[in-house]
């Protein structure tokens, strides 16, 4: 049995989570304090998704660079969204104006890694 994991695809589902869990989890559990349970603001659960997202992103991004393509694009785009992302943990206030543009420039890397590397497959079949 042969089987492949899409890292990319890990990589967009991880930071889409990571921002579902940022963005829209507190208009829908509100309550959830009141039952002693507290994961919209709980620190080391917001960096265990960041570590998660970076760790995913980083081989995806490494292996397509190294084995694929050799383009500093999807390389730039993920630093440049997970700076945002980590600037969102350090100005709580200002949240949302990080989280929008990092998850956006982190799924647009995992989107151009894997469009690197099925324009690299595609090529090496002709």
């Amino acid at each position: 049995m042969n089987f492949k994991v899409n890292w990319d695809g890990l990589g967009i589902f991880t930071s889409v989570a990571c921002a579902i869990h940022c963005a829209i989890l507190p208009l829908i559990v509100t309550s959830l304090p009141l039952f002693g349970v507290n994961i919209i603001h709980n620190g080391y659960f917001e960096w265990v998704m960041i570590f998660i997202a970076f760790s995913v992103g980083g081989y995806s991004l490494f292996h397509g660079f190294l084995k694929h393509h050799r383009s500093f694009l999807p390389v730039i785009l993920f630093t440049m969204g997970f700076i945002l992302l980590l600037l969102k943990q350090v100005f709580h206030r200002l949240e949302v104006y990080f989280l929008i543009p990092a998850v956006g420039l982190i799924v647009i890397a995992h989107f151009y890694n894997y469009k690197l590397y099925t324009r690299m497959k595609s090529s090496s079949l002709h």
